[in-house]
């Protein structure tokens, strides 16, 4: 049983972060990107630790602590009963950070650096990354924040994390503008998601289907949709009219994406209009094409590319 937490007074401003995730998925890189934002980082903190080293009142800045599987007091109930406790504390921020990728892409760091799964020293890493996902499935569904690496460079990430938690933007909204494609899915840890697959597809032109929507001939096409204007209107002050009710209750990052099939025209097209609107309205914006990223990544390494759309 773990012991009693002290109570944080409300204008003490901590935050504490819970950094957990699978095995090879990116949580230490995430620990080390944190503590180079200002945050005090203590990594592989037994369960049993954690409320002693909140009882001695609020920290002196915020605090990332990584939680590992591998841990020996380890328990997927004694992470929510820790979850469940620090998030009632007044006072205290508390946010779950849960660091993702596929079993694939974890079954392929662990071949190319030739490790063991710390959950299956004896066996196939294939069995510890199952063992472990199993482990970790309710933690990862109490997640405020998921972040999936999976196409994710160390880089990446970093510029993820940063979005999320740098203290330079303290007491600003950040804003980020994703667009992606619903065949692959919804990206994970979005606020919200629109569907643009009404519009018009550039992909049924044989000049424009391998453009993308950056490109003026592409943009033009989308936007003569007689549905554009009205509907890119209305989204855009809708936007504006719940940006400014999201920064009041202390919100520090909003997540919008636009899908439409393949994620290369038609919400790549919205996408950029929609961040340009709202940064000439004020706001921080950063965007990101996960489609076109991947397709790049891909390019890059020679690997076999997905369907068009």
């Amino acid at each position: 049983m773990t012991e009693p937490v002290a109570t944080i007074p409300p204008d003490s401003g901590a935050r504490v972060v819970l950094v957990t995730g699978p095995s090879g998925a990116g949580r230490s890189t995430a620990i080390n990107a944190l503590e180079d934002m200002g945050f005090e980082a203590i990594d592989n903190l037994p369960l049993s630790l954690l409320p002693r080293l909140l009882k001695g009142g609020p920290p002196d800045r915020p605090l990332a602590l990584g939680l590992d599987a591998r841990n020996r007091d380890f328990s997927t109930l004694g992470l929510i009963e820790v979850i469940n406790r620090v998030g009632a504390i007044p006072g205290l921020r508390a946010d779950v950070l849960f660091v993702d990728a596929s079993a694939e892409v974890l079954q392929r760091r662990y071949s190319e650096t030739r490790r063991r799964h710390p959950l299956a020293p004896a066996e196939t890493p294939e069995e510890g990354i199952a063992r472990e996902a199993d482990l970790l499935a309710a933690i990862r569904s109490r997640a405020d924040i998921l972040i999936d690496t999976s196409e994710m460079s160390p880089h990446d990430l970093r510029a993820e994390l940063a979005r999320w938690f740098d203290g330079t933007a303290a007491g600003r909204l950040a804003v980020s503008i994703q667009s992606f494609s619903y065949k692959r899915g919804l990206p994970h840890g979005v606020d919200m998601v629109f569907d643009v697959r009404f519009l018009q597809n550039p992909y049924w032109e044989p000049a424009l289907r391998p453009l993308n929507g950056i490109d003026p001939p592409v943009a033009e096409h989308v936007q003569k949709d007689w549905r554009y204007a009205e509907v890119f209107q209305r989204t855009r002050d809708l936007l504006l009219t719940l940006l400014p009710a999201y920064a009041d209750e202390g919100k520090t990052h909003l997540a919008i994406a636009f899908g439409c099939t393949g994620g290369q025209h038609r919400s790549v097209v919205v996408a950029e209009h929609m961040a340009k609107a709202l940064a000439e309205a004020g706001w921080q914006v950063s965007t990101r094409h996960r489609e076109m990223e991947r397709r790049a990544a891909i390019g890059a390494g020679g690997h076999r590319g997905a369907g068009g759309g």
